[in-house]
């Protein structure tokens, strides 16, 4: 019989992980908490949230062990679609000021 290998990651890894997702999920509360408002309480949300995720996606769906072609295969459509997003948010911003413009209130 062939020994196999298979790698395994310590759990002491997985136990900061979750330990550093309970902070960052705590922080996020406490932006409500102390009830930041504006563009600093939105900027602190998406933050967090995108931390959250990354820490998630790197870790427990095991992305930092990956080859780099694998990371780039999952990374790349997924920051395209962003900007896309991005843009097509900056298309409905300008359409809705012309609307406001030309049709006026």
């Amino acid at each position: 019989m062939e020994q196999v290998q298979v790698q395994q990651h310590p759990l002491s890894i997985y136990f900061k992980i979750w330990t550093l997702l309970f902070i960052l999920s705590g922080l996020s509360y406490m932006v409500d908490y102390l009830q930041f408002q504006g563009y600093l309480r939105w900027s602190l949300i998406i933050i967090f949230m995108l931390l959250k995720a990354g820490l998630i996606v790197a870790v427990f769906m095991h992305m930092v062990w990956e080859r780099l072609a694998i990371i780039y295969a999952v990374l790349v459509p997924t920051l395209a679609i962003m900007v896309f997003i991005a843009l097509m948010a900056l298309e409905a911003d300008y359409t809705f000021l012309s609307r406001l413009i030309y049709f006026g209130r």
